[in-house]
């Protein structure tokens, strides 16, 4: 298993421990993404999808594949990048059977392990859904919501007015998948929805959240997720971890 390592939030200069991902190469052997030692960790403003992915080279088969690019949500509201190792040019070509077996477009597989954490009820391990799209960010959503203890989860089939993309028994939420944060208007109008139906308002995005967003979840008591690529959810306010550490019973 990948060592943790320090990162700091360069917006409030909060220290997280941060284990790298691993992910299996095309030929099966298990892949870190290499982080750079003495990089600096920077806030992520914009999220754009070509950015979004690093270039790494397999240590077994010297097979040069992209994977999301590694990622930590900090408890201010940022999210921050952490930087990767650049592939380094090849003296000379190694395992091309083993590489050349597996020629195709960007893929991942996701992790089945995760950070172990105190949970007071029993859940098996969260497998994601890669997100390449939109769509995959509701389904990677009502996915997990269904691991927290929702059962019956019901993704709607297209973006709707509401602002609902997924509804449950004593749950509602909303998801987005733009590359700007999420803005106050959005927190609120999601509240307003759980208010109505009288169920819990779950927030997840991709790309943070605007600070009087954030700022509102936590007077609403909204539990606020950020999602990678892997479609691994990470809670981002005290709402959120008591959602994960409870599940469904939390609220």
């Amino acid at each position: 298993m990948a060592e943790s390592v320090p990162v700091r939030c360069p917006v409030c200069r909060r220290e997280h421990s941060f284990t790298p991902p691993t992910f299996p190469c095309a030929c099966g052997a298990p892949l870190t993404l290499p982080l750079l030692h003495g990089g600096m960790p920077v806030e992520l403003k914009h999220r754009t999808w070509q950015d979004s992915w690093v270039s790494v080279r397999c240590p077994s088969c010297s097979r040069q594949d992209e994977w999301p690019q590694p990622e930590v949500a900090c408890g201010c509201g940022a999210v921050i990048r952490v930087p990767v190792v650049p592939p380094q040019p090849q003296a000379h070509t190694r395992g091309a059977g083993a590489a050349g077996a597996a020629q195709g477009s960007r893929h991942v597989s996701a992790p089945e392990t995760h950070k172990p954490q105190s949970q007071p009820v029993f859940r098996p391990a969260f497998r994601p859904v890669t997100i390449r799209t939109a769509r995959d960010a509701v389904t990677a959503s009502a996915q997990y919501l269904k691991w927290l203890g929702y059962p019956d989860i019901t993704p709607a089939e297209d973006r709707p007015a509401s602002g609902v993309d997924i509804r449950g028994s004593g749950v509602v939420a909303h998801v987005d998948p733009t590359t700007t944060p999420t803005a106050l208007r959005d927190v609120e109008t999601l509240w307003l929805n759980g208010l109505n139906q009288s169920a819990v308002s779950v927030f997840f995005s991709l790309a943070g959240y605007a600070r009087d967003a954030r700022a509102r979840a936590d007077e609403l008591h909204i539990p606020l997720f950020v999602m990678d690529l892997t479609g691994t959810p990470q809670p981002v306010n005290d709402p959120a971890d008591e959602l994960v550490r409870k599940g469904a019973g939390a609220f």
